[in-house]
């Protein structure tokens, strides 16, 4: 098969729509995480929410059983990220080749670990973006991931069709 010919795509068709009920279950599921993390954030007027927890809602919600939503993946994904940038943006440059870097050693890192979490990827961008300072790792990062594990367990065990976590 030739390049250009891998390019047009398979002829798959695509995935069915979900039920609504599952559809609402998710939607609610989302808003209740958020709503957490920016209760949280607005109460203690400390920046829990960070830009790639969205992303993480959404792995965590509509596909509970990936390897990238399981709790381990979750909160060291975004442990191991953005710790790698911050060491990288203040140990080793605030230049966009070193976010590069980050990124690269962040996403092989998290592959070494076993611990993939796609939306933590996006955290060194995050980090550059902000210039970020140490305690970013604690705060939002650390304490948003597990409150987002927290909610995730407790919400997708309600419904019986679904058991969160897959592993640990």
């Amino acid at each position: 098969m030739s390049y250009l010919t891998k390019l047009k795509g398979s002829p798959a068709s695509i995935p069915p729509r979900p039920p609504f009920k599952e559809l609402s279950f998710i939607s609610f599921g989302s808003f209740l995480a958020v709503c957490v993390i920016g209760f949280l954030a607005y109460y203690t007027n400390e920046p829990i929410i960070m830009g790639s927890f969205g992303a993480s809602i959404f792995v965590l919600f509509v596909l509970p059983d990936s390897p990238f939503a399981q709790p381990r993946n979750i909160i060291f994904g975004h442990f191991i990220a953005t710790l790698v940038r911050l060491i990288f943006y203040h140990l080793v440059s605030s230049d966009w080749w070193s976010m590069a870097l980050a990124l690269a050693f962040a996403i092989a890192l998290m592959q070494f670990f076993r611990v993939p979490h796609p939306p933590a990827g996006s955290n060194p961008f995050i980090v550059f973006l902000l210039g970020a300072n140490w305690d970013y790792l604690w705060m939002p990062s650390l304490l948003g991931s597990v409150l987002l594990v927290v909610v995730g367990l407790l919400y997708n065990n309600i419904s019986k069709d679904r058991s969160y976590p897959k592993y640990w």
